[in-house]
Order: structure tokens, then sequence, then C-alpha cells
């Protein structure tokens, strides 16, 4: 069930008046495409974040500025920077995210598998890695 984050690299349509990028679901992504959020106006040393999904699956961009997304699958954590508006991290559902270190009008847009549901979210941590062990055996 827990696969690992990755770099999805999207399409980059450069032209001299600017440049365009797009994302098609079950294409780009592996998954429908069920709702979409940002994050904005983060106050310099704030995180968002904190928890995992226990179904929700993810990509997050950032469409403006940067911030780090620290992901941790129960036994070693990741880190990346996003910075740039024409690759986004994916991320599975069952991993624990935090995203930090937001630059001054950064932008996150966060595409997600389903549709809001507050019984998706794992919000303590030892709750998170007891859900981590019954899928590593």
């Amino acid at each position: 069930m827990i696969n690992s984050p990755k770099i999805i690299d999207l399409p980059k349509i450069e032209d001299p008046r600017g440049n365009l990028s797009f994302i098609e679901e079950l294409k780009h992504i592996p998954f429908k495409i069920e709702r979409t959020y940002w994050i904005y106006d983060v106050p310099g040393g704030e995180t968002r974040g904190g928890h995992a999904f226990k179904e929700q699956q993810e990509l997050i961009i950032a469409l403006s500025g940067s911030f780090d997304v620290v992901v941790y699958n129960g036994k070693e954590e990741q880190i990346f920077s996003l910075n740039r508006s024409y690759y986004g991290l994916y991320l599975p559902a069952g991993l624990w995210r935090q995203m930090q270190n937001f630059s001054t009008n950064s932008l996150a847009l966060v595409i997600s598998s389903t549709h809001y549901d507050d019984e998706d979210y794992i919000y303590d941590y030892n709750e998170y890695i007891n859900f981590r062990n019954q899928y590593a055996k």
C-alpha cells in the first residue's frame, strides 16, 4: 500500500510570452483529481501539515516561491525542496508529511485524490506509527 514519494516532472511549454505547465489526471499523476486547495500567506517560521492520510494521495506544487516538504515513512525521513512550478511532489497515502521553510509570498497548490474527509487524517504521531506498522509487515 505505502509507496515512496517522488518528484513528477510536468509538461512545460516554453514561449517568449510566458511558459505554461499543466496536469492531467491518470496521465501525469496516478489518481483521479477530486479536490484542489492552496496554502498561502504562511507566516515566517510556521509549518503546515504534521499529519498522514490513510487513503488520500497528493501532488504538491510550489506555484510561487519555495518551501520544503519533510516526508517520513516510519523508518526514514526525506526532505524535498520545491521551488519550480513545472514539477511536483507525489505523495502516496500512508506517509507523514510536514511543510516548512516557506519563502515570502510562496504559494503551494495541493491536488488530492479524495474529497475532504476528517476520518482519513492521522494527526497523532504515535497513531501514525501504529498504522504504518500494520502495512509494513
